[in-house]
């Protein structure tokens, strides 16, 4: 079979930075997370950064190189340069060709992202199908946003469902209803990821209002979708008592109050941004104790809102 045969059986494509596999934080069950590129927000914590950009990117690991200059040698755009033992890449130059990556033998130069047909992906989750049915798993589509790939989410949606593969979709919500609405009804759970309530503060740390995402929440929950609701306690932002008993009352008014999962800060996307060159804003924050953990999920639990601990 021709490649431009196989292409147009396996769909449409998209762009994917990585599938995880054995997943048990992202819905019921062992699960496999496909983790898409591109989204909206530019959260100050994001775990994810090479989630942001719906492009590739080229991740650097220093504490890998051999300073063996493959990489110097393979870049027919001159972007690398040496300086003294280290080996520089400039962004303004590179054409993300990745022959640097082809060429480094420790992997210390890596290409993340990729485009992938629904077919290839489908194939990837259909391995761990004894996984699913033996412990009420799944797939969940995450990102980044995928709402920000429609047509490829949706394929992809679709294509579960066919195969009788659970499916949850992560998202922030930060779409048009009738993108957000179309592909919940494709999925058998949505995880809603609810930053703050409050405007200013979530323009603040997110970059964009929350006027669609709060708005977004109520028409997932009246239009019947079976819905979590996950809030990331990020120290600083959201975790104060009277930011928390603010986002517990509005969840409150909600009809059918969706449950909570509260996830507990963790700075381990730390060296990522050092990866790609960037300063991690929350590097030094630290994780809630187990005692402020119980004491919000009380707080929620006080207002009416079902809450546990963790994803």
């Amino acid at each position: 079979m021709h490649e431009a045969e196989r292409s147009a059986l396996d769909g449409p494509s998209g762009w994917v930075f990585d599938v995880r596999r054995f997943s048990l934080h992202d819905g019921p069950g062992i699960r496999t997370t496909v983790f898409l590129k591109g989204c909206p927000l530019r959260c100050s914590w994001c775990h994810n950064p090479e989630s942001q950009s719906p492009r590739v990117q080229l991740l650097h690991r220093p504490e890998r190189c051999l300073h063996c200059s493959a990489c110097l040698q393979a870049c027919s755009v001159g972007a690398i340069r040496r300086d003294g033992e280290e080996l520089l890449t400039d962004p303004a130059a590179c054409d993300l060709c990745g022959a640097c990556a082809d060429a480094c033998p420790a992997e210390a130069r890596v290409l993340v992202g990729r485009e992938a047909s629904v077919g290839e992906v489908l194939r990837e989750l259909e391995r761990d199908r004894v996984f699913y049915d033996e412990s009420g798993g799944g797939a969940t589509l995450s990102g980044g946003e995928p709402l920000a790939q429609p047509a490829f989410t949706r394929a992809l949606l679709h294509g579960c469902r066919e195969r009788g593969i659970h499916t949850a979709l992560d998202t922030a919500g930060y779409a048009d209803a009738d993108v957000l609405l179309d592909l919940a009804a494709h999925a058998d759970l949505v995880l809603y990821d609810l930053k703050h309530t409050d405007a200013d503060a979530h323009r603040r740390g997110t970059g964009v209002s929350n006027d669609a995402i709060l708005a977004n929440l109520r028409r997932l929950l009246t239009g019947g979708h079976e819905v979590i609701v996950r809030i990331p306690l990020v120290p600083g932002f959201n975790d104060a008592p009277a930011d928390l008993q603010a986002t517990a009352a509005f969840l409150a008014t909600l009809d059918p109050v969706p449950p909570v999962q509260l996830l507990p800060f963790h700075a381990a996307a730390t060296a990522k941004y050092v990866r790609f060159g960037l300063r991690y804003p929350h590097a030094g924050s630290r994780p809630q104790t187990p005692a402020q953990l119980e004491a919000v999920r009380g707080s929620f639990e006080r207002a009416g809102v079902p809450a546990r601990i963790g994803g």
